[in-house]
């Protein structure tokens, strides 16, 4: 079984926090355009004495694109 790489996978989540911060900053602009895709609405599973909702939507960005490839750039560095 392979180990998972925590640091990596922490790099990489605050790489697309940071892009979406800087396409939400430069709104209007070329590093804002991007595309959704995920559940339009959430799904609801309800057995009586508990309800589930699940609901996922994932927006990418050119700017998250971005602030992915900086955080990998980084790690490298680090490493």
């Amino acid at each position: 079984m392979k180990k998972v790489n925590w640091v990596l996978l922490l790099v990489v989540l605050i790489g697309f926090v940071i892009g979406r911060f800087i396409g939400t900053y430069f709104a209007g602009t070329f590093l804002d355009y991007g595309a959704t895709f995920g559940l339009v609405s959430p799904v609801v599973l309800d057995l009586g004495f508990i309800a589930l909702t699940f609901g996922l939507t994932i927006h990418i960005t050119i700017a998250s694109v971005a602030g992915v490839v900086i955080a990998l750039a980084v790690y490298r560095f680090i490493r």
